[in-house]
Formats: structure tokens, C-alpha cells, sequence
């Protein structure tokens, strides 16, 4: 089962890069961004899509972003059966080792399955992981069930990130800043990614102008409990990551929890007094994960 509670890697900041735009990709690269998602799917024409694919690879091969996780978002299936497009994008891709395939437009728990299947058939390394956006009314409705994908034995199911604007589009929503009509389905999507043990990212935002506007959505994302938020712009980058990252005195905190539990005289208890209030080993869980990815 994937767990991203059980992993430090941080996705607070995931940027979208055209594949075909070489100049974004090359700024990217130094760019404070946790992950980049090169883009093959919608960012690209579709007589672009042959390039967008060599310039993926070459990307990808030359370790491009060094460290720094590489996703791939690919065409996606076809309503009666697998694209074109995403047979060659998965061809192109999958032998130089992205960190992970980015699937579009799931529906049902089905689609989910024939992604796993699809990165299978296509000989992915066992070190890809497979990522999911959530982006239509059926998705949301269906989100437990494929989250839960991850609990099979050899899982590489790893992320689901909404697509807010499609999915907003679909709902026939007028777009708010309080998001409020849409609250029931990000929430939903939290939940099964929680259940599962995923990592689980906020839509992007579109006003790039409206600074102000996005660090208010961030910071509503933080507190539905989102990791972190997909971007469309480098200047989005620090807030996102200021946002989502543990403040000062959460950090401090959390590093008092950990030290109490982890005090020799303390082993085994399950419930202690630290700096006045009472915490329990779910609090320890919770400060550990706060050091690791704070």
C-alpha cells in the first residue's frame, strides 16, 4: 500500500510545464519548485504531440531537474479504448525512468485499474509511480474506490490531484473565491486519499495577476488538508511553499512531541503531558511527519 505519511519527499509545489515550451523548461530547471508535471496532454497541440514527446524524453534522460521528481502527464484513454496519443506518450516516456505517469480524466475505479495496467503492458520501471487527476463528477463520486487501488500488493499508485477548473466545468459551477460549492468534492477526494495512505494536491489557479487571490486558495487548500498545490507559474512557487510548510512554532512543537516519546524513560507509554497538554502516539505520528516534510 503507497503511504505518503510515511514518506519525507514534499509536493507543496508542483508546476505544470508545457513539454514543447523549451525556454519554461529551461528556467524550470532552477526553479524551488518540489516536482514539475511535463506536460503532454492539454498544454499541447495535437500537432505538437510528436515533439512534446522527444523533448519529454531528452528532459527526462539528461536528468534535466537533477533530484527533483519528474512527472509525466499523458494523453488519456480514449472513451472506447486506449488512445494513439497515449500508447506513443507511454512509449516515449517510460524508458527513461519518470518519477511518475500523470493519467487524465479518470472516471471510475476502472479507469484507475486500466492505468496500472497500461504502465504494466508498457514495461514501466518498478519505481514509476502512477498518479491520478480527479477532474469529473464521476471521479468524486467514485474517489474511494480508486484510491483504493493503492491497497493492492504492488501498488504504484501514489497521488490524486484534482483538475479543479474541469471538474468546476463539469459541475456547471460559476467559479468563487470561497470555493464553496465545490467543498464537498475536495473534501471527498482528501478522504480517500487518507484513507489510502496518498499524497493529495489542490487544483491550480488561474489569475496570475491576483497574488493575493491565490494565497487565500492556498491557504484554504492547507486547511481542507491538501499537501500541497499544482501551479501554472513560477511566481506561485514561494507562496505555495511557504503555505504549505509547517510554521515556526509548529515545528518547534512538534519536535518537543517528538522528543517526549522518544525520551528512554518515556518508551512504551502511549499518552503524555508535553508543555501542558496532553498528546498521544497519533500526535507523535503527526509531529514526525511535520519534521520530515516541513
Amino acid at each position: 500500500m503507497s503511504s505518503s505519511a510515511s514518506s519525507p519527499r514534499p509536493f507543496r509545489s508542483v508546476l505544470y510545464v508545457p513539454a514543447t515550451n523549451e525556454r519554461a523548461l529551461t528556467k524550470a530547471a532552477s526553479l524551488p519548485c518540489d516536482a514539475v508535471i511535463l506536460d503532454l496532454e492539454d498544454a499541447v497541440a495535437p500537432n505538437e504531440k510528436a515533439r512534446a514527446r522527444g523533448i519529454a524524453r531528452e528532459v527526462l534522460e539528461m536528468r534535466h531537474f537533477g533530484e527533483k521528481p519528474v512527472i509525466v502527464r499523458v494523453n488519456g484513454f480514449a472513451v472506447d479504448g486506449e488512445s494513439a496519443d497515449l500508447a506513443e506518450d507511454l512509449a516515449a516516456v517510460l524508458p527513461a525512468g519518470p518519477h511518475a505517469v500523470l493519467f487524465p480524466k479518470i472516471r471510475f475505479a476502472a479507469d484507475a485499474v486500466r492505468a496500472e495496467q497500461a504502465l504494466a503492458a508498457s514495461l514501466a520501471p518498478d519505481a514509476v509511480r502512477l498518479w491520478l487527476m480527479i477532474e469529473t463528477p464521476q471521479s468524486v463520486l467514485d474517489c474511494a474506490a480508486i484510491a483504493s487501488l493503492a491497497a493492492e500488493e504492488d501498488a504504484r499508485l501514489e497521488a490524486l490531484v484534482l483538475g479543479t477548473n474541469d471538474l468546476a466545468k463539469e459541475m456547471r459551477l460559476v467559479a468563487t473565491p470561497s470555493r464553496l460549492a465545490m467543498l464537498h468534492a475536495l473534501s471527498a477526494v482528501i478522504l480517500a486519499g487518507r484513507a489510502y495512505g496518498l499524497t493529495v494536491l489542490d487544483g491550480v489557479f488561474g489569475d496570475l495577476k491576483n497574488m493575493q487571490g491565490f494565497e487565500s486558495e492556498a491557504l484554504q487548500g492547507k486547511g481542507l488538508g491538501f499537501d500541497g498545490k499544482t501551479l501554472i507559474h513560477p511566481s506561485q512557487i514561494e507562496p505555495a511553499n511557504r503555505i504549505f510548510s509547517a510554521s515556526e512554532a509548529e515545528r518547534v512543537e512538534a519536535q518537543a512531541i517528538v522528543q517526549a516519546f522518544e525520551a528512554p524513560g518515556n518508551a512504551g507509554k502511549a499518552v503524555l503531558v508535553v508543555n501542558g497538554q496532553m498528546v498521544e502516539r497519533l500526535h507523535y505520528e503527526q509531529a514526525l511527519r511535520v519534521l520530515a516534510t516541513g
